[in-house]
């Protein structure tokens, strides 16, 4: 066996286990963590026979592990060293090593949270931080706390930083490998050129064919991105010959997936285009050259909109070391990073965890499986964010996996129906769908329905690529179709023939688990009788309810289905062809195709960016299977409203569900007290003007304004005042009224004088008279549009005679004079007449006796004949 540097600190981190129940290692891509450690620790004293359990991330790399250990031991996978990962299981009664995926680890916690039989656990590449790994590790820490004190927890990892993880686990041990020291040539950008990042790569990928040695590993976000590089390395010529192109993600089959990653036979020269796949864990051998785009795709979920996306980003510090370090594993290496140095600087240390960006639905569940309702009851590295776990235990009470106590987002105790969820281990929306589809004949088409939402579209190019309807991808999973080109000839669209293979495999694993026959989906079905002992789900009776009087065939119940899994994306038309979601969100079509027509659809996949998500996959559901199967959930409300477009209020009866109108019909039997109710919620909406203000109404508000302003014992009576007191002074008088024109017909002066008492309209009329009496014998009125200082507009010729200023208010507030022109213009504005009179009327008087010559203009003013004529009657 070749040796590994991991090997120079195992005696360290077996002392480390011995006296301490949890430890963390550090050792660098290439030290041989992943395959010699679990083979190391299999005859230390404490494990006592009890098994290893060591957690991969991904599926290919916790194969691939296990196959690595079994090979060093000479034996086959499945004997001493095994693995279980999802649709396959390779383990016998003497494996004592599993290799499992994190999913595995959490069913296995919930069967048995005291892990009888295992006595270590091994997170390797802990610094993914994937959100099942946070979630069981510290389901272990709690039952290594309780339960079971002598459990091994082990913490591996190439880039992590190791002192919080340390301090989580107590303060644990941290035990450093230096691993090999082959130097690795890094090569950046000059500056970033014009084109496309694939075209960057495929050129990339020829210069490093000519100038370096060894196989190639191009890192790229995806599989969509890795199609388009191959498709340009092969028009330039590389991959025929001695140079193999081989893709690398988890879309492939498995034999494709051992190809890429397997030794080439001498002579031969690999290029391998893989995502982020490839980073940790896994050994791609030859492997000399890595072509970093500096790329990858990361899921993130909104709580806002309920909804998850996948983004391309760039790296972070530790994922861009991690690739790199795949070039110095056998020797030294080349790394050609696709971006400046400078952007080098600007690349954020490390990843966010998963826990704080993702869909929390199956955390939620998994902990209420496990009887925790509040997440802080358990030691995180990262706790969850709140407003994620608030949406995700809503979204787990509408699905009727939690009970309801009545107040949002804290449903209680875990359902039965919640528990069948969480053992299906399927997100909890799919788990939901296939539950309740078992019962109504549907349950092989909810499988196969569950198993193409959880991989990619095997639908890719053509005419269909852009509909968005998921019948057409049953309809293509159907046996009769031999191959991707019967397909492809059948729908107009390029198939991915793997992707659909692995669908159809994945469907048939979900169909064993929930105990169904392999039949199709419209003949009568009935459960068997399964005697598997690990079987954790109960077996279902399928009624046939799949007949014509319900569906033509299964695939017209896809819409139901759907509804089932996404109750919040039952989406309802509106006239211009868009739509809306029950949660209350707006939705589109990219592009015009027949589901723009369909009253009703729910939409499985949404890109929710912008205002309105954009319907990726979805199909038409039937008003009345809304009605038949979510009639429990559909409120029926009278409302009594204020219809603006029509100035009135209307009465109606409605049937909603969340934000859809399902129904709706006119009332004609209301209580006035809800027209009242809703006519006053017009007059807020609308403004007083809606109320007909004479001149008189306004002035009448305009002096209880002014005493208000001068005397704390008044109310104020500002508009917005009267608008927040509405239910007192106009809710008497609105009785028998319902739209703008019955309040057009109300005396506003009137109701309000009707607010005041007999002594209060007495004081009023004494303190804030409508007019006053001038020197002229006229009565003027008061303009108390400024309460802090009425006007007095008069014609200065009628104020002759007067010495002093007019007062009002008990004589407090002197009026604000406007004199006036003989032609109504302003000549002078004071509160102090007398001292107009002695300072500023002489001037006055010069200018308007050149422009007035036939008018009375007097020396003394004081002594003067008021007038309101051209002279004074004498």
């Amino acid at each position: 066996m070749t040796s590994l540097p991991i090997e120079a600190i195992l005696p360290a981190l077996k002392e480390a286990l011995r006296v301490r129940t949890s430890t963390v290692l550090v050792a660098p891509p290439g030290a041989g963590k992943t395959t010699r450690v679990p083979l190391a620790l299999l005859n230390e004293p404490w494990l006592a026979g009890r098994r290893i359990i060591m957690l991969e991330p991904r599926r290919l790399a916790a194969r691939s592990a296990a196959r690595h250990m079994a090979v060093s031991l000479g034996e086959a996978v499945g004997e001493t060293v095994g693995f279980r990962v999802r649709l396959e299981t390779r383990v016998g009664p003497s494996t004592a090593i599993e290799v499992v995926t994190e999913g595995v680890l959490t069913r296995r916690l919930q069967a048995d949270p005291a892990l009888e039989d295992v006595g270590l656990v091994i997170f390797d590449e802990f610094h993914e931080r994937s959100l099942a790994a946070d979630l069981g590790l510290a389901l272990c820490l709690q039952s290594q706390a309780l339960l079971r004190e002598d459990l091994r927890i082990l913490v591996m990892s190439a880039t992590l930083d190791a002192e919080p993880v340390a301090a989580l686990l107590g303060d644990a041990p941290i035990i450093a490998s230096e691993g090999r020291p082959f130097s690795v040539d890094t090569r950046y950008l000059e500056r970033r050129t014009e084109g496309t990042m694939e075209a960057q790569v495929a050129r990339t990928v020829r210069e490093a064919l000519l100038n370096d040695e060894g196989d190639i590993l191009v890192f790229l976000p995806g599989m969509k991105e890795i199609r388009r590089v191959e498709a340009r390395l092969v028009e330039m010529g590389v991959g025929t010959g001695k140079v193999r192109i081989c893709p690398l993600h988890g879309g492939l089959p498995l034999d494709a997936q051992d190809r890429a990653i397997a030794p080439c036979p001498p002579g031969i020269r690999k290029v391998v285009l893989a995502t982020s796949i490839a980073e940790t864990s896994l050994t791609v051998e030859g492997i000399r050259v890595v072509v970093d785009s500096g790329l990858m795709r990361v899921p993130r979920f909104s709580p806002r909109t309920g909804m998850s996306r996948l983004e391309t980003v760039p790296v972070s510090r530790a994922s861009a070391d991690q690739r790199r370090g795949r070039a110095g594993r056998l020797g030294p290496g080349v790394c050609y990073r696709l971006w400046t140095q400078p952007e080098d600087l600007r690349l954020a240390p490390r990843s966010a965890p998963e826990i704080l960006e993702a869909d929390l639905a199956p955390l939620a569940l998994e902990l209420a499986a496990w009887g925790i309702k509040d997440p802080g009851e358990l030691q995180w590295l990262d706790p969850p964010p709140a407003a994620a776990f608030l949406h995700a235990r809503e979204l787990l009470i509408q699905l009727g996996a939690l009970e309801a106590d009545g107040q949002r987002g804290t449903g209680g105790l875990i359902t039965p129906q919640g528990r069948r969820m969480a053992e299906a281990g399927l997100h909890p929306r799919l788990a939901h769908m296939v539950l309740q589809a078992i019962p109504m004949g549907l349950g092989k088409v909810a499988c196969r329905l569950a198993a193409i939402l959880s991989e990619r579209d095997f639908f890719r190019d053509g005419g269909v690529r852009r509909d968005a309807d998921l019948r057409l991808r049953l309809e293509a999973l159907d046996g009769n179709f031999r191959d991707s080109e019967d397909v492809g000839a059948a729908f107009g669209v390029a198939v991915d023939l793997a992707a659909r293979r692995r669908i159809l495999a994945e469907a048939s694993a979900l169909q064993r688990a929930f105990g169904l026959r392999d039949e199709p989906c419209d003949e009568k079905s009935e459960a068997y009788v399964a005697s598997q002992p690990e079987k954790v789900l109960p077996v279902f009776m399928e009624e046939d309810v799949c007949r014509s009087d319900r569906w033509e065939s299964c695939v017209d119940a896809c819409g139901l289905l759907l509804a089932f899994a996404f109750p919040d994306r039952i989406g309802q038309r509106r006239p211009d062809g868009r739509f809306l979601l029950r949660n209350g969100r707006g939705a589109a079509f990219a592009d015009v195709q027949p589901l723009c027509n369909s009253p009703y659809l729910v939409a499985a996949e949404l890109d929710d960016q912008g205002p309105e998500s954009r319907i990726i996959l979805a199909a038409p559901v039937e008003s009345e299977d809304l009605e038949r199967y979510f009639g429990g959930q559909i409120e029926k409300e009278r409302l009594v409203v204020w219809e603006r477009s029509s100035q009135a209020v209307r009465a109606r009866q409605r049937e909603r569900l969340g934000a859809l109108v399902l129904r709706e019909r006119s009332l004609a039997d209301v209580e006035p007290e809800a027209i009242q109710k809703a006519l006053l919620a017009g007059v807020r909406e609308e403004g007083l003007a809606i109320l007909s203000w004479t001149k008189a109404a306004r002035q009448f508000q305009e002096r209880l304004q002014f005493m208000a302003r001068w005397d704390d014992d008044w109310l104020d009576a500002s508009d917005e005042a009267l608008l927040a007191k509405l239910e007192d002074w106009l809710g008497p008088h609105l009785y028998g009224m319902k739209s703008r024109n019955d309040l057009q017909r109300l005396d506003v002066r009137e109701i309000l004088e009707a607010t005041l008492t007999w002594d209060r309209r007495r004081e009023l009329d004494e303190c804030a008279p409508t007019h006053i009496l001038v020197p002229s014998g006229r009565r003027v009125p008061i303009d108390y549009g400024t309460p802090e200082a009425p006007v007095l507009a008069v014609r200065l010729q009628e104020m002759f005679g007067l010495k002093d200023t007019p007062r009002i208010c008990r004589g407090r507030v002197p009026l604000t004079l406007h004199l006036l022109s003989p032609a109504q213009r302003p000549v002078q504005v004071t509160q102090d007449l007398a001292s107009f009179w002695r300072d500023a009327y002489f001037e006055v008087r010069k200018d308007l006796k050149g422009r007035y010559p036939k008018h009375y203009w007097p020396e003394d003013p004081r002594e003067a004949i008021p007038t309101s004529r051209v002279r004074p009657d004498r």
